[in-house]
């Protein structure tokens, strides 16, 4: 009964957090002018009241940042969850296997090559997110196959790829290119667009229904691959389902809005002080409180004085502090609820 109170109120949380974002901004909206939108879409003549700058700021601008913003912070969130129960570490975050680094890499190769195509660069930064975690997952099998070798050759793979992007930004044209570069990986939801929706947002929303029906699994996992081969469980086949989804909500992620930092390992956290380690209460609660948490900061994003911030830097300015005040509280470790 607690947890359905809970998840109730986040669930209103959200909407009102949608419903803040859909009436902030540099074009502000009252509820009334919705209220008339809504009912013109549903084939409601509304006379005397001229909607065509209201419709256009809403139906092609707002409401697919606004589904993105949400399905981007549960996707990374749940990802964080995810990556932290398998690897039984509070510190991992999505970009653990390289995925970040990866995607970032792909993205300024579409805009090196291909800037004059959406598609491209987003193809781009999807495939090699991909291929990043791909050649994570070869060096660690090709070791002793541990969570540790495989962190270990994630962070190998994320300095290379780094190292590339690094290469790219020194011969991309500074007028044009390395702005663009640059700011691609700051992390941004102004160019979303309802194709990005659609593409992006249903693999992540697909990720995430499997995750739910899927959680439960790792909750042996969590506790140690001894514990979890004892219950009968595939180790290193679940493991390596979790791994895919976790990758493709990532890479989903990150192809059309850059790259988003601390959501993944923040939120997490902060979902486990109100549900514990239960993952059956945890993914849920953590996607909801995920999109709260996007959803916001974006808003706030493109509402501040002097023009947009990219979103991922108000995500470090903000999550940073936050994930410090939960280390304070908890003094000697923020993994006491697992």
């Amino acid at each position: 009964m607690k947890y359905r109170l809970l998840y109730s109120a986040c669930l209103l949380c959200l909407l009102l957090a949608a419903l803040l974002a859909l009436i902030t901004g540099k074009y502000p909206m009252t509820p009334g002018i919705l209220v008339r939108l809504c009912l013109s879409a549903l084939g409601y003549k509304q006379v005397g009241f001229d909607l065509a700058g209201p419709a256009l700021v809403l139906w092609s601008v707002r409401l697919p940042r606004i589904l993105m913003a949400v399905l981007v912070g549960a996707g990374l969130s749940v990802s964080g969850a995810m990556f932290q129960g398998l690897f039984k570490n509070p510190l991992v975050s999505p970009g653990i296997l390289g995925v970040s680094s990866g995607a970032n890499f792909g993205a300024a190769i579409g805009l090196l090559f291909f800037s004059g195509s959406v598609w491209a660069i987003q193809a781009s930064a999807f495939i090699w997110g991909l291929i990043a975690v791909g050649l994570t997952c070869q060096i660690g099998r090709r070791g002793d196959r541990s969570i540790t070798t495989l962190v270990l050759a994630g962070v190998i793979v994320s300095a290379l790829f780094m190292a590339g992007l690094s290469y790219i930004k020194c011969k991309a044209d500074p007028l044009g290119q390395l702005p663009a570069i640059v700011f691609w990986t700051m992390g941004s939801f102004n160019s979303v667009s309802w194709t990005d929706v659609a593409f992006g947002g249903g693999l992540i929303a697909a990720g995430l229904l499997a995750c739910r029906a899927m959680s439960w699994g790792l909750n042996p996992l969590s506790l140690g691959e001894e514990e979890a081969l004892a219950l009968g469980l595939n180790v290193a086949a679940r493991r390596a389902v979790y791994i895919l989804l976790a990758t493709l909500m990532v890479s989903a992620a990150t192809a059309p809005c850059g790259t988003i930092g601390w959501v993944g390992l923040l939120i997490p956290h902060m979902a486990r002080i109100f549900t514990g380690a239960e993952h059956d209460r945890l993914i849920p609660v953590c996607a909801v409180l995920g999109a709260i948490f996007m959803l916001v900061v974006d808003t706030l994003a493109r509402t501040l004085p002097g023009g947009e911030v990219p979103v991922g830097i108000l995500t470090a300015f903000i999550g940073a502090p936050c994930f410090g005040i939960l280390l304070i509280r908890n003094k000697t470790t923020i993994w006491n609820n697992h």
